[in-house]
């Protein structure tokens, strides 16, 4: 059933691909970012600055933290595939690039949070990062449980529109990494599939490296601003959430494991 589910859903990201090619053939894609950037301001600055935050590897990594207290299989496969979207962001971005829309547009024909960003458009790293994130926890998860799991899709959807709507990306750099995502997505959870669940008990190593990297977490987020001032209190909600996290799993390391 599991291979079933996989198999269909390897072709879902050819939807947002074609999208993407038919948008470049209409030759509409600028009128389209610019619909998309003023529509936006109907909301405050800070509802976009939170939901890029959810595209922000360091971000989405503290809100995803306490997974390894109960859901720590998730968690290391959403890590993986955050790892896989990383790798693709930073690979493609600057051997294709192409300018975003501050290195094309006027600073006045549009709205821009932050500074204005000029090259490496394609992909958005930010919904490269949410949809491999998302699509890992969702196919990670069993089969039952997976429809509660269907939100993820809807934030990381509004992810990629935040990227439009601060004015760094096109459309189209949108539609490109939720695909790329996906895919990270699915990789990532065929890999783990291979692990045993005894792998992942707290008083085993790769659930140890995971809390080190917390550590290192806690440091970026104190000390870094990430994307943009308004996203301060979730860096501090964020850095709570990964000490209790932390503190709760140090104390987990006393208590007898099971050898499933």
């Amino acid at each position: 059933m599991m291979s079933m589910t996989f198999g269909r859903a390897w072709a879902v990201p050819l939807i947002p691909l074609t999208l993407w090619v038919v948008l470049l053939l209409s030759g509409h894609e600028v009128e389209l970012f610019l619909w998309m950037n003023q529509a936006a301001q109907i909301l405050p600055n800070w509802v976009w600055a939170w939901f890029t935050f959810l595209g922000n590897g360091w971000g989405v990594f503290a809100l995803c933290f306490p997974l390894l207290l109960f859901a720590p299989r998730q968690l290391c496969t959403a890590l993986l595939s955050g790892g896989f979207a990383a790798i693709l962001s930073l690979t493609l971005k600057p051997l294709i690039n192409l300018p975003r829309p501050a290195g094309v547009l006027s600073e006045n024909s549009f709205t821009i949070l932050g500074n204005p960003l000029l090259h490496h458009a394609l992909p958005s790293g930010h919904t490269l990062t949410v949809f491999s994130v998302a699509s890992a926890l969702f196919f990670a998860t069993s089969q039952p449980r997976r429809n509660l799991l269907l939100v993820l899709f809807v934030l990381a959807a509004l992810t990629g529109i935040s990227r439009s709507a601060v004015g760094a990306h096109w459309p189209g750099d949108i539609l490109v990494g939720s695909a790329l995502g996906i895919w990270c997505g699915l990789f990532a959870t065929q890999i783990i599939l291979y692990f045993k669940d005894r792998q992942f008990q707290a008083t085993s190593p790769i659930p140890r490296l995971i809390a080190l990297a917390g550590i290192c977490e806690l440091y970026v987020l104190q000390t870094t601003v990430l994307d943009f001032p308004h996203n301060q209190l979730l860096q501090h909600l964020g850095s709570a959430l990964v000490l209790i996290t932390l503190i709760l799993f140090v104390l987990k390391q006393n208590k007898p494991q099971s050898n499933v």
